[in-house]
């Protein structure tokens, strides 16, 4: 069995211009240390979920992202790089 490293809904701190904001981002998953996965199960993949999955590329200072959507007849995904 692989024993692969996550975390599961991984809280990230806001910081805008230097001013910590009152809201928190929380990824479904990180995945070694670096990855972060957002898991749906929707009709298709939305442009809000490619933006969300920016947004918490950009706060966690990582380079890479997929949004895996579940909700399709075929499993569908968007790769999303920094």
């Amino acid at each position: 069995m692989a024993k692969i490293p996550y975390e599961r809904e991984k809280e990230y701190i806001v910081n805008y211009k230097d001013i910590v904001l009152p809201h928190k981002f929380y990824a479904d998953f990180v995945v070694f240390g670096k990855i972060i996965l957002e898991i749906k199960a929707v009709s298709g993949i939305a442009d809000e979920f490619i933006a969300q999955a920016i947004n918490y590329l950009k706060v966690s200072n990582s380079k890479l992202a997929l949004v895996v959507n579940f909700g399709e007849l075929k499993l569908n995904y968007k790769r999303i790089v920094l």
